[in-house]
């Protein structure tokens, strides 16, 4: 099994930390990074995350982590990606979301040998993935409730 390069990993991580939270608000534990600030320009910041998502996904891939923590990295991306659709809203949530943080946090545990994915990895992504199979039926299910109460004639 590939091992991740020291200088790789050093690289990605001094990013996701200059993303994710180079800066603190003043008088506060709260910090953040250039992707929420980046995030307040309409388009631009939309295209800063999945680009270094995108490195992260195929230094992991390159290095043989497990499916179940890639996909995790995934929704990881996919949810920070679904918040920052809401303008304003979603670069708060940049915030405090630090998916980019997250995944290098997981690339750095699953990139040596013998170490195996976690119960809670299996759990996050089943869970994201009922999540979003819900969210597929709802308009379904609100549909057929609508039509339920429609009286036929």
């Amino acid at each position: 099994m590939a091992r991740v390069p020291g200088p790789d990993l050093d690289l990605l991580r001094r990013w996701a930390i200059l993303l994710d939270s180079a800066f603190r608000v003043p008088g506060t534990r709260i910090r953040f990074g250039l992707d929420a600030l980046i995030g307040l320009i309409p388009g631009l910041g939309d295209l800063v995350a999945p680009v270094f998502t995108v490195m992260v996904l195929l230094t992991a891939l390159r290095v043989r982590v497990p499916k179940i923590v890639l996909a995790r990295m995934v929704v990881n991306a996919a949810f920070d990606a679904v918040l920052g659709v809401v303008p304003l809203a979603g670069d708060i949530a940049d915030v405090f979301w630090k998916a980019d943080l997250r995944n290098v946090a997981l690339l750095e545990r699953h990139a040596q040998r013998g170490v195996p994915p976690s119960r809670g990895d299996y759990v996050f992504v089943g869970a994201s993935l009922a999540v979003v199979a819900l969210a597929a039926l709802l308009p379904f299910v609100v549909l057929f409730w609508l039509l339920s109460r429609v009286p036929w004639f």
